[in-house]
């Protein structure tokens, strides 16, 4: 706002020295949306950003993927959502969204910085039970990663019960193979990591219809999964009993 009041006020003041014309300058002016208050990060994010920005990057068009999905769905749940980075991607493309994670320091931090209006975030760990409210789309990303294996069929089975009979899941995590590139932090989180067609019969346990898809830095593919650093499988038309066939 200070900025716009500068702009009304002192519109040559903001660029120093510059020849161009005061009616681009306002043109100039006029694209940066400054009628909007400036965010900031959280302190995950923000660390993320510091050390490693180009995983935000990567975080963000895995988000993408899952609103193009998820594109007209009318409430959709995300499962681990942490600070809520990705959940103004997804709210452009769906009616409702929420988004849980069992730790409150997260749940607070996107409460206090997201301002979707279409979005509520909860505490909620998903082992300890679904969410029972009709959601036509469940998503977690970077989740089952860190699920032992023990407990797998356990978050499987809530993440069924938190889903419509027709409704679709997007679970994604980085790929076993890769693991061998991770960080030595990556790598003492990361306890459940599998390759491409581990991960596709696991859901089929649960799902009628399971697809995979790869994905190396940014770039989304259906190509040999081995040579993939992240994959993703979507599901749909969950088998009612939960149970493995």
């Amino acid at each position: 706002m200070k900025l716009q009041t500068a702009a009304e006020n002192d519109i040559d003041g903001l660029f120093p020295g510059s020849s161009t014309a005061k009616v681009e300058k306002k043109r100039y002016l006029g694209s940066l949306g400054l009628q909007l208050e400036s965010l900031r990060l959280g302190a995950n994010t923000s660390t993320i950003y510091q050390n490693d920005p180009k995983l935000l990057l990567f975080t963000l068009s895995r988000y993408k993927f899952v609103s193009k999905m998820f594109a007209g769905f009318e409430n959709v749940l995300e499962v681990g959502c942490q600070e809520g980075f990705g959940a103004q991607v997804i709210c452009k493309e769906v009616t409702a969204y929420t988004g849980v994670d069992f730790y409150l320091p997260h749940i607070n931090s996107a409460k206090e910085r997201n301002t979707a209006p279409n979005a509520k975030y909860e505490t909620h760990d998903i082992l300890n039970g679904p969410i029972e409210r009709d959601f036509d789309g469940v998503f977690a990303l970077d989740v089952l990663e860190h699920i032992v294996p023990e407990k797998e069929d356990l978050f499987l089975q809530n993440i069924c019960g938190s889903l419509t009979p027709h409704g679709s899941v997007i679970l994604g995590m980085p790929s076993f193979e890769s693991q061998k590139y991770a960080s030595k932090a990556s790598k003492a989180g990361h306890v459940n990591c599998k390759n491409g067609e581990n991960f596709r019969n696991l859901l089929k346990h649960y799902f009628h219809n399971c697809f995979l898809f790869s994905m190396n830095d940014e770039v989304l593919h259906t190509g040999f999964s081995p040579m993939s650093h992240y994959l993703f499988v979507l599901a749909s038309n969950k088998k009612c009993d939960f149970t493995k066939s």
